[in-house]
């Protein structure tokens, strides 16, 4: 069988890092998915505005290797005990495919009928190769006494985010929201406990953030890294220097823990996704 590729997805994110671990943990992201020209005609999409969620079938395209073990270490569990591949959700399978849950924001048609759909919430990287969609279906797709094993063991925490307001207000207010839900998510590696340096691309920017598990704030700091690039003005004939700035920030980030009493149901969790859908088995 080979799988076609139907769609791409078009976001925020031009590499791996920084990504949501799932799908449904950073719900202000919005992603765009483009279709092929072949699958954008806007009959395949029918009463698909009917539905709020959908299905994404799709590749790990950015896996660097295959699979070469039946064993991997999820980061859940700090990147230091093996479970099987199977019971992991793991890029690195024998079928490299991924399976999220994503809201449908929006069905956008050009001016040639071409269809794009907007959702949020989508853990992927932008390029990311789509090869099927599905409507979500609540009365099937929920299981209100789901088990999760280790991935209810494990306690949840977030980061609380302390960015200057100057440079706050450095960042596109729309994609501030997302940035923070980002952030408070913890992008680090899981096996990473420390207060080194981080970075990643987001949105065009360059962000570089250090956590302070000791709720020690430190005074963010600003870079401007700069990139000479020289240009001829065509009148004279005279070279100028210009140069393109590119904007680095630096953020504190305070660890807090949440509370650590266990929640007797997906209905009290205060989950972004159980809240849209809800007992979603996705938590």
């Amino acid at each position: 069988m080979e799988l076609k590729t139907i769609a791409k997805i078009v976001n925020d994110f031009d590499s791996k890092f920084a990504v949501p671990r799932q799908s449904g943990l950073a719900n202000e992201l919005l992603s765009r998915i483009i279709f092929e020209k072949e699958y954008s005609n806007e009959a395949g999409f029918k009463r698909i505005e009917e539905y709020s969620h959908l299905w994404l079938i799709w590749g790990f395209s950015l896996n660097s290797h295959e699979a070469s073990s039946l064993t991997v270490r999820p980061p859940r569990l700090g990147g230091n005990e093996r479970v099987g591949v199977f019971a992991s959700r793991s890029p690195y399978r024998p079928n490299p495919i991924g399976l999220s849950s994503v809201k449908l924001e929006k069905v956008e048609k050009d001016a040639n009928g071409n269809v794009s759909l907007i959702v949020s919430g989508a853990d992927l990287v932008s390029g990311t190769p789509i090869y099927d969609i599905k409507p979500y279906i609540s009365f099937t797709d929920c299981h209100t006494d789901a088990v999760c094993g280790y991935a209810d063991e494990k306690k949840e925490y977030c980061l609380k985010v302390d960015i200057a307001q100057n440079l706050l207000d450095m960042i596109d207010e729309n994609k501030r929201k997302p940035l923070l839900s980002i952030l408070s998510g913890d992008p680090r590696p899981a096996y990473h406990n420390d207060d080194r340096q981080y970075g990643f691309s987001f949105a065009g920017m360059e962000i570089k953030f250090q956590v302070h598990s000791l709720a020690v704030i430190s005074v963010p700091e600003q870079r401007i890294d700069s990139q000479l690039q020289r240009k001829t003005d065509g009148r004279h004939g005279d070279q100028y220097q210009s140069f393109i700035a590119f904007q680095f920030f630096h953020f504190s980030l305070t660890l807090l823990r949440l509370c650590e009493a266990r929640r007797e149901s997906h209905k009290t969790q205060n989950c972004t996704h159980c809240t849209e859908v809800p007992d979603s088995p996705l938590c």
